[in-house]
């Protein structure tokens, strides 16, 4: 492999943290689960990426998500994986599957 493709695609890398589904809500988690976020998310099996940009390119309507993107951008992450078995962020809320938002 030639060492300039190996270079180039390091300079196109984009910063990801996998996160727990449940600091997401069970509505925002099932509007992941329907591709019916208010932005750019891509769902799969056991959750989720969703695209935070950078600088980040549009606040999420649902509160929780809106959150989680704050943080990312401070942070530096450009895409979020929301994965069933990821770890949980300190700082960030979680939320039961009998939560709700009012």
């Amino acid at each position: 492999m030639h060492t300039h493709c190996i270079e180039q695609l390091r300079g196109l890398a984009e910063p990801l943290a996998a996160l727990s589904l449940t600091h997401l809500t069970p509505t925002t988690r099932q509007k992941l689960h329907a591709d019916d976020l208010s932005v750019n998310a891509y769902p799969t099996d056991f959750g989720g990426f969703v695209y935070v940009g950078s600088p980040r390119y549009r606040m999420p309507a649902e509160s929780d998500l809106a959150k989680i993107f704050e943080a990312a951008e401070q942070a530096g992450i450009v895409w979020l994986k929301f994965d069933s078995e990821a770890p949980t962020v300190r700082g960030l809320p979680t939320f039961t599957p009998q939560d709700t938002i009012l």
